[in-house]
């Protein structure tokens, strides 16, 4: 692998890089790209192999799965399902943002993000280079960009130092967030249950979600659980018992203005190519 790094504050250069990037996942390979909040290493969502190859570098397992960042709230409807009102309303005020909702996942969609345990944890991260990337790709797993128990990193350089070969391609684009300051995680909100509940305190408050969201629990708070629709088997009850929470090292990784929620259906081509039946069967920044 012949690693190459881009600064993206040159237009020549961004142009470049995107298009290398675009490349790189095409052929399953991991790229660092800024987010709002710090760099995250960034491989295909659909390909267990590049997501493999995403922990790997990092050096974690399965059962640290990462998020998934999308470029725009429609593209939710084709990864969740039973997306509660409360959710949607959030995400339509805070997307773009750091704010990360954990939803039922698809159960039709080719992915293998780690052990899930049928959920997904979604993010549209306020970011330009970030978002036009993600229009490019489709949907990425996104961790941040460090190795496992090492410092986030701020910069491209900076995870460079920490994964070095591992990746193919390095998006370059300053200090994230601005320099002398400290990376604050998103807020993880976890929509699985009866009521929403936040699992992490990060950006966003809990008292500033629950001016929009009263009913909203807090972490201390035992979730109340509930069943998808969608699933009928005996088992089902199983998948929806404990929702996966991104590693809360990892959460800051990562997730314009937000789009209405009837824009929904709408899908880029890369999404498009994404989001497929499965043929054998079906956390951070």
């Amino acid at each position: 692998m012949s690693t190459t790094s881009y600064n993206c504050t040159n237009e020549e250069q961004r142009a470049e890089g995107l298009a290398h990037a675009q490349k790189a996942i095409a052929a399953k390979q991991t790229v660092v790209m800024p987010t709002d909040t710090v760099y995250g290493i960034a491989a295909d969502a659909f390909s267990p192999q590049a997501v493999a190859t995403l922990l790997a570098s990092k050096g974690r397992g399965r059962s640290m799965p990462p998020p998934v960042l999308i470029p725009r709230i429609g593209t939710m409807e084709g990864l969740a399902v039973d997306i509660p009102d409360d959710a949607r309303k959030l995400a339509e005020k805070y997307w773009p943002g750091p704010l990360t909702i954990i939803f039922h996942a698809q159960p039709t969609l080719t992915w293998d993000l780690g052990e899930t345990k049928g959920t997904v944890a979604l993010r549209v991260p306020d970011d330009q280079l970030a978002l036009d990337l993600l229009t490019l790709t489709g949907p990425l797993a996104v961790s941040s960009a460090n190795r496992t128990g090492q410092p986030a990193a701020q910069t491209g350089s900076d995870a460079r130092s920490q994964l070095g070969e591992s990746v193919e391609v390095y998006l370059e684009s300053g200090f994230r967030p601005l320099e002398g300051t400290e990376p604050i995680p998103s807020t993880i909100v976890d929509a699985t249950g009866l009521r929403l509940r936040v699992v992490r305190e990060g950006a966003i408050s809990l008292a500033e979600i629950k001016t929009m969201i009263p009913s909203a629990l807090g972490a201390d708070v035992e979730p109340e659980m509930w069943v998808p629709s969608n699933l009928s088997s005996p088992d089902a009850a199983e998948v929806s018992e404990v929702a996966q929470i991104p590693d809360a090292a990892d959460a800051s990784d990562e997730t314009d203005t937000s789009e209405e929620a009837d824009a929904a259906a709408e899908v880029t081509d890369g999404d498009r190519d994404a989001v497929k039946p499965a043929q054998d069967g079906p956390s951070e920044v």
